[in-house]
């Protein structure tokens, strides 16, 4: 795992809730109509009764647009979501002072000098960025 796959996991989780919205936008272009018809039942007694309709209005190319702007959406969020489950299954597999540390920096985007604070390290931000830059050189 390397810094940029770590600083693209915020992104990734990011993409993936703007993808949904824009999902729904699409759901919602899909124009809805209704309409009350009257008729009779097709049994004796023959008497009159109001019926409702409702439906889309879109052609057969519009529809077309439509779900493939929704495939390409659902390819993206699909590439998305499998990036965060790299990321946060290779998290389970490190030590958790290290996971703290790239929560802390990556995640959270805090500096070096904060995160040093948060782990309580009397060395700084150097030694923190030192121990994150020894540990993905042997990972």
């Amino acid at each position: 795992m390397d810094k940029k796959v770590l600083s693209d996991y915020i992104d990734a989780c990011e993409f993936i809730k703007e993808t949904e919205e824009e999902i729904k936008k699409l759901e919602k272009k899909r124009r809805i109509v209704q309409d009350k018809v009257k008729g009779s039942n097709p049994d004796f007694p023959y008497e009159q009764r109001s019926f409702n309709l409702g439906g889309t209005i879109e052609t057969l190319a519009e529809a077309g647009l439509l779900a493939r702007e929704r495939q390409i959406l659902e390819t993206q969020k699909r590439e998305a979501e499998e990036l965060k489950l790299q990321v946060e299954e290779w998290m389970q597999e490190i030590p958790f002072r290290m996971q703290r540390i790239i929560r802390y920096k990556f995640f959270k985007e805090l500096t070096w000098e904060e995160v040093a604070t948060l782990m309580k390290c009397k060395g700084g931000g150097e030694t923190i960025r030192k121990e994150v830059q020894r540990f993905m050189q042997k990972n």
